[in-house]
């Protein structure tokens, strides 16, 4: 990446944004990634390029294998990538949702860092946007991301349909209120098989058959406030 190359193609085409991946294959051989001594002068480089010529470097890189460490850390190689660079996106698996992909911003120096969206990849359907999602850095990078929202997900929509079907405005109202996302309330819909009913004022949700044993876990707890629910142990 320092041998003008890149410099060169840039000119040639006037390119406005230019993709490396992965960073590794582009380094050279005589550059140990591991070493911020040796990836700090590359880096300073690429951010003279792209200030010279006005176009946008991005870098893909992989996820190393360790678990428990911070977002920021879990990139290969040197931290040094993830400090020069002014926006770091993480796309992480959702364990309890395999199928689902999770970009989230870990870091953003020159506005205000973007709310985490997800898209699907299905056997079946090929690729599907599904928009914003619940998440942090750290728990996408260990495979929980929308865990703890979702059983909070489903344990509202037990307790605010204990009593029949509700209109889905409403609950999807109350879910705002505690927090929780649009996408995450139509996962544990599915989750918990909840029906769909069109009526003249708009669309309706129930539970079918079969959640007795967990309906009455919501009803022993029905004093508590949905959003304190997961805190109220059910």
């Amino acid at each position: 990446m320092t041998d003008g190359r890149l410099e060169a193609a840039i000119q040639q085409t006037d390119a406005k944004l230019v993709i490396l991946d992965p960073i590794q294959a582009y380094l050279g051989a005589t550059v140990d990634m591991h070493r911020a001594n040796e990836v700090r002068p590359i880096m300073s480089h690429l951010a003279g390029i792209a200030e010279k010529y006005g176009c946008a470097i991005v870098l893909i890189g992989h996820m190393n294998k360790s678990s428990g460490q911070k977002a920021s850390y879990r990139g290969l190689g040197s931290i040094d990538f993830a400090a020069a660079a002014r926006s770091v996106l993480i796309v992480a698996r959702d364990k309890e949702n395999p199928q689902v992909r999770v970009m989230i911003h870990a870091k953003s120096s020159l506005a205000p860092e973007g709310k985490p969206v997800a898209f699907e990849l299905d056997a079946d359907n090929g690729f599907r946007f599904i928009g914003e999602y619940d998440g942090d850095p750290s728990e996408l990078l260990s495979g929980y991301g929308g865990k703890k929202k979702g059983k909070l997900a489903e344990q509202l929509l037990l307790h605010e349909l204990r009593e029949g079907a509700k209109s889905q405005k409403e609950i999807l109202a109350r879910a705002e209120e505690c927090g929780i996302s649009k996408h995450t309330m139509v996962a544990a819909k599915k989750t918990l098989g909840v029906q769909s009913e069109k009526k003249a004022d708009g669309w309706y949700w129930s539970l079918p058959d079969g959640n007795d044993a967990r309906m009455q876990e919501c009803k022993d707890n029905e004093s508590l406030h949905p959003c304190t629910l997961e805190q109220g142990g059910v």
